[in-house]
């Protein structure tokens, strides 16, 4: 009975939100959404939908909700699924949005290298954006090239410590005519600065510490020093 309820929660319950995840992202390929949050409860499934314009996902007497949901039973069994849909402010800053933009750009046949700087820029643009990384890796040439990665950065994106973590990140893989390429973009915003100070800061406390902590080091005498004090003591 405890192993059936540990199962449940580690294992079943972590895969059943990825796949619903993944269908709702999936079925709604149209909508720009950026963000899939699901909350499991025994009387109901919520799930958080953050979309860049809610009335395209909405539409007519919330048709599509209804056909999301009727989806959600019939082909994963979600029970009773309620869907929360909240409005993007800035769809700049999310890098979901601005990886489906690389993926549309390259669909559509623009320069990828092109492409990047330019959504990159874009990003830039937006008051609180720190610094942008876009990578797209794949078949991004005609047929028969070699893959290659073409990566842009602006600003500056942290790479590691607590304020890595705190990136905002996005994986996409897209399919071409000529092979699957994958565009992965990070953006660090400027509420990052509070993370980076405290890392800072707490870096220079541990180097005081240290500091503290050494014993004072003696530069040891030399063999002439010994014998010039031995003859200023004998005189």
């Amino acid at each position: 009975m405890v192993m059936d309820s540990i199962r449940k929660k580690f294992i079943e319950s972590p895969l059943l939100k990825q796949r619903i995840g993944e269908y709702v992202d999936k079925f709604l390929s149209r909508v720009w959404v950026a963000n899939v949050d699901i909350q499991h409860s025994p009387l109901a499934t919520k799930i958080y939908l953050e979309v860049v314009n809610p009335r395209t996902l909405l539409g007519r007497r919330n048709r599509k909700i209804e056909e999301l949901k009727r989806a959600l039973r019939r082909d994963l069994g979600v029970e009773n699924p309620q869907i929360i849909i909240n409005e993007i402010k800035n769809p700049w800053l999310e890098p979901k949005i601005v990886a489906k933009k690389v993926a549309l750009g390259i669909m559509r046949g623009r320069k990828v290298r092109a492409l990047l700087f330019r959504l990159a820029k874009q990003v830039m643009a937006q008051e609180d954006a720190m610094g942008v990384e876009i990578i797209a890796d794949g078949k991004l040439g005609a047929k028969g090239a070699r893959s290659r990665k073409i990566k842009v950065y602006f600003g500056f994106v942290p790479k590691a410590g607590d304020p890595a973590n705190k990136v905002r990140k996005a994986h996409l893989g897209t399919v071409t005519k000529y092979g699957v390429i994958g565009i992965t973009v990070k953006i660090a915003t400027k509420d990052l600065y509070a993370y980076i100070k405290g890392d800072k800061e707490e870096q220079r406390e541990e180097e005081k510490a240290e500091e503290v902590s050494q014993p004072p080091q003696h530069s040891p005498t030399t063999q002439q020093e010994k014998e010039s004090k031995e003859k200023g003591e004998k005189s």
